[in-house]
């Protein structure tokens, strides 16, 4: 992933060398003074996406440093779970995984002002808090569909692909579920919403998909011309970026499922009173000035004609999580995805 970060230093690499070997980092970086009192944030957010959010609480706090790095969802709990000590904020689109944490005891409660005014569907046992609402959406390149139909369904999606499949053969994306915590938990949701998702994964595999980590590494070979669709992209990422019109973001009419940006307190955090204020600035903020807003404007989503499948968080969420559950889930989309093997 790449960042687009003013005032920018790379984290001191004793701090570094300390967790590195733990999990993998896919980038980093510190904010604020670097003689600052430390406010160590680990996420799945990538930089650029997620910095308006740091700039406005240092504006704050202008004698604080936030040390911001990215990793995977799977690293994000992996680094709570085994380095959590190391962290006093974790941020993830995996809900599932975000859950699990709490269930299992690695998150601090919470309780202010700010997270009693959240909905219930934005809050779990006063450990966990959803600050977006994250659409995972269809996305092409406008001018290779210029003079074709838009697929605004995924039965729209599968008809189309069949229709020319040598037009879209290894030209269409989607994550990789083995690897991206997140793309496993939107696999799970479209199971669990329709059936659709098995037929759409045969005529996936059939096109040779390719596999990804990385909303942000979707959307940019979309707009290279290597891919000309990638299914289930945050459509937030599209929304953010300079040359959005470039793309169409779509949200499946037949149903659109949403994910919850969450945050949690690990129970290491060393300094857990910046924690709490920090998660209280960005609860206040995503719903007062929109600078990470529940809602994102740009998307439409108050007026989108799809039926919105929220995700909701909670002990549900567990289920995919279960080793054997888990196992079979993989064993079919392999099967389904990887049909040369």
């Amino acid at each position: 992933m790449r960042s687009t970060v003013l005032s920018v230093f790379l984290i001191p690499m004793m701090m570094v060398a300390s967790f590195a070997a733990a999990f993998e980092i896919e980038d980093r970086a510190t904010f604020g003074p670097q003689d600052g009192q430390a406010l160590r944030i680990i996420s799945t957010a990538d930089i650029g996406f997620f910095e308006p959010m740091i700039q406005s609480y240092l504006a704050e706090h202008p004698d604080e440093r936030i040390d911001y790095i990215v990793a995977s969802s799977t690293n994000v709990m992996q680094a709570v779970q085994d380095e959590a000590n190391i962290f006093d904020i974790a941020i993830s689109s995996a809900m599932d995984l975000q859950t699990k944490l709490a269930n299992d005891g690695y998150a601090l409660r919470h309780v202010s002002e700010a997270t009693q005014t959240l909905p219930d569907w934005a809050k779990w046992n006063d450990m966990l808090f959803a600050f977006t609402e994250e659409p995972a959406a269809i996305v092409v390149s406008k001018q290779a569909f210029n003079e074709r139909i838009i697929p605004r369904t995924r039965h729209d999606l599968i008809e189309a692909l069949r229709r020319e499949p040598e037009r879209f053969q290894g030209r269409v994306g989607t994550y990789d579920v083995r690897q991206s915590g997140l793309g496993y938990l939107f696999a799970t949701q479209d199971t669990r919403a329709s059936e659709t998702f098995w037929r759409l994964a045969e005529v996936l595999g059939a096109l040779d998909v390719k596999l990804y980590c990385c909303s942000s590494d979707m959307i940019d070979d979309v707009k290279s011309g290597d891919l000309l669709i990638a299914y289930n992209v945050l459509g937030s990422y599209v929304a953010n970026r300079d040359d959005r019109d470039e793309f169409e973001i779509i949200m499946p009419e037949d149903f659109t499922t949403i994910m919850l940006r969450t945050v949690l307190i690990p129970t290491g955090a060393k300094s857990p009173d910046k924690s709490r204020e920090f998660i209280d600035h960005v609860l206040a903020t995503s719903h007062d000035t929109g600078a990470a807003s529940l809602i994102d404007p740009a998307l439409g989503l108050s007026q989108s004609s799809a039926a919105v499948n929220r995700i909701v968080i909670g002990p549900g969420l567990l289920v995919f999580l279960d080793q054997l559950k888990r196992r079979a889930f993989l064993t079919e989309w392999e099967s389904a995805i990887l049909q040369e093997q």
